[in-house]
């Protein structure tokens, strides 16, 4: 075992444990979910204690595309977005460093480990409000703070930081040997995979954001620009900005006429059938 990987690997879990939904200290869900949980941020992240940010950054950049469509419905998921990204973008680092690597990776830990340690973290956290509630019912503060934050809490850090840790300081042994000795033809198609996931997330994505066909034009001629172009995403961002401001101009002035008109017509057909003498 390298013992140079085991800081970057306990920073690596305990990133994964603040990342949690249910982790309280970066503002709740607002920064540590939502920010610290994505996985464009965790690749910064684990790029920081691997100490390769750009590496980091590129694998966070695939693993986010690949899970940027990604929706849990009812409580249900089907795959567990912060194993993913710690998980995968850990391990990619203390071995190939392939942005194609951590996609294939994260999708591995996501949809296996990552749901069975959500599950049964699931299952605890039940058996904690079920404490929680009896503490309650006899008053008991005490028990209430108990099972209510800190037994969840380590219950939490325990499901996210200690596998997360493990895979990456145990786990890089074995993914270097699989790398290694699988025929040439299975890392091709791994890399292929991993190169062709990030745009089928996108393509999920455009899915639920596109709502008319026609707004397939903005999204043909930014590829242009940017593949042919040469222009930078910074650049089309700002074209972006000012083609959305237009349309909006355009579109909005003419539904607030279609409205004022409707209103109109409204207030006129209402006042053929209003009869004076009643108000």
């Amino acid at each position: 075992m390298d013992g140079s990987l085991f800081l970057p690997a306990l920073l690596t879990g305990i990133f994964c444990y603040l990342g949690a939904i249910e982790s309280p200290w970066l503002f709740g869900m607002s920064g540590g979910f939502y920010v610290v949980g994505r996985p464009l941020v965790a690749g910064l992240l684990t790029g920081i204690a691997f100490g390769d940010i750009r590496a980091g950054v590129l694998c966070g950049l695939a693993v986010q595309a690949v899970f940027i469509a990604n929706l849990s419905t009812g409580g249900a998921t089907n795959s567990e977005i912060t194993y993913a990204a710690y998980g995968g973008i850990g391990l990619a680092l203390a071995t190939t460093r392939d942005p194609a690597v951590a996609v294939t990776l994260s999708i591995l830990i996501g949809q296996t480990f990552g749901l069975i340690f959500y599950n049964t973290r699931m299952a605890l956290y039940s058996f904690w409000n079920t404490k929680a509630q009896k503490a309650a019912e006899n008053i008991d503060d005490r028990g209430i703070v108990l099972n209510h934050v800190v037994y969840p809490q380590i219950t939490t850090f325990l499901l996210r930081a200690v596998p997360i840790f493990a895979a990456i300081f145990f786990g890089r042994g074995l993914v270097d040997w699989l790398l290694s000795n699988v025929p040439e033809v299975v890392t091709d198609i791994i890399s292929v995979l991993g190169g062709v996931l990030p745009a089928l997330g996108i393509a999920m994505l455009m899915g639920i954001v596109v709502k008319d066909k026609i707004h397939l034009v903005f999204f043909f001629a930014g590829f242009v620009l940017m593949a042919f172009a040469g222009l930078n995403m910074i650049a089309l961002v700002f074209i972006a900005a000012m083609v959305s401001y237009v349309v909006y101009l355009s579109t909005g002035s003419s539904v607030s006429k279609g409205n004022t008109v409707s209103a109109a017509e409204a207030v006129g057909s209402d006042a053929a059938y209003e009869d004076d003498d009643l108000f």
